[in-house]
C-alpha cells in the first residue's frame, strides 16, 4: 500500500502504537489555520485537483430550507463523474481501501460499484471548537498507557497526531453537534438475500462535553462525558420495551472512569448495570453481526489493541450521503448482497490510516483492525477487521452528512459486510423525516432512575 504522510517520512517511521507523546511544539501548532485547517487537515487540494482546497465556507444551504426542516441533499443536480466497477477497478486500485476492493472482487460482477461524485470539503465546526483544537495541540497529552488525555479542552485533542492511539482518540471524541434524535430500522440481509428486521428503535443522544452551557468555557474534558445515549427499543416484539443507556467518558478510560451502561429488560421489570455492553460482545441490534465496539466504526476503550499510525492516503469514501442517510427508506435500497449503488455517494478524500493489532494476552474476536479517518472530520468512515486466522472478515462503512446549521459533521447510519458469511447489515440509519439535531428530553431522561420511571411495566 502506497502511503503519503503529511509529516516527514522519518517521523512516521518513528511512530509506534505503544509510545505516548506530549503536546507538539508551538511552531507545529502554529500551522493550524495556516497550511493546515483549524482541525489539522491539509488546507491545499491535491495535485490533480480531484480533491479541492478547504475554503471554510461549509455546506451550501438548499434554497428554501429553514431551521426545523428536514435536511436534504445540498447537491441535488450533481451526477457521478465516473463509476468504479469490477471491470475497471485496477485503474482505481490506488484509491480503494482494501475492504472496498474486496467487495468489488466479491460482488462486482453482480453489480456492486462505486459511483464517484465531485469532492466537497464542506465540513466546518464552530470557532470555539477551532480555538479549543489550537489549545489542545499545545497542551493535550496522553497518559496511563493511552487510556487518558490530560490538558485537553473541547476540540480535536490531537490535531497533529503522532501515534495511532492519538488519531483514534480524535475519532472517538469527534464533534457531532450537541444533541440528536432519530428513529431507525436495523436490518441484516442473509446469504440468500432475505431481508430481516433486527431492530426498530429511537435514539436520544446528548454530547455533554460539547453542549451549550460548556462550550465557551476553558475546561478539562477528562471529568465530563462525551456521550449520553439512550435507545428505546420498539421492535421486534421480543425486544419491544427494552431500554439501553450508555454514558461514554470524555477522555478517561482508567479504572473506574470508563463506560457506564444500564439495561431495562421488560421481563425483569427493572434496571440493571450492563458491563457486557462493550468490546466484542455481539450487538443484538444487528443480530450479532457486529460487536458493541464496532458501533459507529469504533468506540470504547482502546486498551486491547496496539495502535499504529500508518500514514495518509487519498481514497474513495462514502461522503455527503444525504440521499442514503436521510431521504430514502432503507427497505427500498437493499439489494440481494449489497445496497443498490445508485443510492450511495462516494467522493475522493484524504484519510489518516490507523491499525490496531490485538495485544498479547488480550481477548477479542478480531486479531486486527484498520480504520480510515477523514482528515476534515476525524470520523472513521471505512473500517476493516480480521478474524483470528488473519483473514479479512468484515468491512464497515459509515454514511455521513453535515448539519449546516450547527455547523457540524453528523454520523448516523453505519453498517457492514461480512465477507465470510456473505451477509450485510445497516444500523442507526434514520427513518426519513425523523432526524433532528436537538430533542426535548431532560438530563433526568439519561439516568437509571429516568429509565425506571419510563420503563414498561
Amino acid at each position: 500500500m502506497k502511503i503519503r504522510s503529511l509529516f516527514a517520512a522519518a517521523l512516521i517511521g518513528a511512530v509506534y502504537s505503544s509510545a505516548l507523546h506530549a503536546a507538539v511544539s508551538a511552531e507545529q501548532a502554529a500551522r493550524l489555520g495556516a497550511d493546515l485547517t483549524p482541525v489539522g487537515a491539509e488546507r491545499a487540494g491535491n495535485a490533480d485537483g480531484s480533491i479541492p482546497a478547504w475554503d471554510g465556507k461549509g455546506t451550501p444551504v438548499p434554497a428554501g430550507w429553514k431551521p426545523g426542516d428536514d435536511y436534504r441533499n445540498p447537491f441535488p443536480d450533481e451526477k457521478p463523474l465516473y463509476s468504479v466497477t469490477a471491470d475497471n477497478m485496477a485503474q482505481y486500485q490506488p484509491f480503494l481501501a482494501e475492504g472496498v476492493a474486496a467487495l468489488l472482487d466479491k460482488w462486482g460482477k453482480q453489480g456492486f460499484r462505486l459511483d464517484v461524485y465531485p469532492t466537497h470539503r464542506n465540513s466546518i465546526q464552530p470557532q470555539w471548537f477551532f480555538d479549543g483544537t489550537r489549545k489542545n495541540a499545545a497542551d493535550a497529552s496522553l497518559v496511563a498507557d493511552g487510556q487518558k488525555i490530560e490538558g485537553n479542552v473541547a476540540g480535536v485533542p490531537f490535531p497533529l497526531p503522532q501515534s495511532g492511539v492519538e488519531a483514534l482518540w480524535n475519532h472517538m471524541l469527534r464533534f457531532q453537534g450537541f444533541q440528536a434524535y432519530f428513529k431507525y430500522n436495523s436490518y441484516y440481509v442473509d446469504a440468500n438475500g432475505k431481508q430481516v428486521l433486527s431492530t426498530t428503535a429511537e435514539n436520544y443522544i446528548d454530547y455533554p462535553m460539547y453542549i451549550d452551557q460548556f462550550k465557551q468555557r476553558n475546561y478539562s474534558t477528562s471529568d465530563l462525558r462525551y456521550t449520553f445515549l439512550r435507545i428505546n427499543y420498539l421492535a421486534p416484539a421480543r425486544r419491544a420495551g427494552e431500554i439501553l443507556l450508555v454514558h461514554e467518558p470524555g477522555a478517561d478510560y482508567t479504572a473506574g472512569k470508563g463506560r457506564d451502561a444500564w439495561q431495562y429488560l421488560t421481563g425483569q421489570r427493572r434496571v440493571r448495570k450492563a458491563p457486557a455492553v462493550s468490546f466484542d460482545t455481539p450487538n443484538p441490534a444487528t443480530a450479532g453481526m457486529s460487536t458493541y465496539d464496532d458501533a459507529y466504526m469504533y468506540n470504547g476503550s482502546p486498551e486491547r489493541f496496539e495502535w499504529t499510525l500508518v500514514g495518509k492516503k487519498e481514497i474513495f469514501l462514502p461522503y455527503n450521503t444525504y440521499v442514503f442517510s436521510l431521504e430514502k427508506n432503507v427497505e427500498e435500497m437493499m439489494d440481494k448482497h449489497f445496497f443498490k449503488p445508485e443510492f450511495v455517494r462516494w467522493e475522493k478524500h484524504r484519510v489518516w490510516i490507523v491499525e490496531g493489532k490485538l495485544k498479547a494476552g488480550s481477548r477479542h474476536i478480531y486479531s486486527k483492525r484498520r480504520y480510515y479517518l477523514d482528515e476534515d472530520t476525524w470520523a472513521g468512515l471505512i473500517g476493516e477487521t480480521w478474524d483470528g486466522q488473519g483473514k479479512l472478515w468484515r468491512v464497515q462503512l459509515m454514511y455521513p452528512h453535515h448539519d449546516w446549521d450547527v455547523p457540524s459533521p453528523a454520523n448516523t447510519g453505519y453498517g457492514g459486510y461480512d465477507l465470510i458469511s456473505n451477509i450485510y447489515n445497516i444500523n442507526s440509519k434514520p427513518i426519513p423525516g425523523t432526524y433532528r439535531n436537538t430533542h426535548d428530553a431532560s438530563e433526568q431522561y439519561f439516568t437509571a432512575q429516568g429509565m425506571a420511571r419510563t420503563g414498561i411495566r
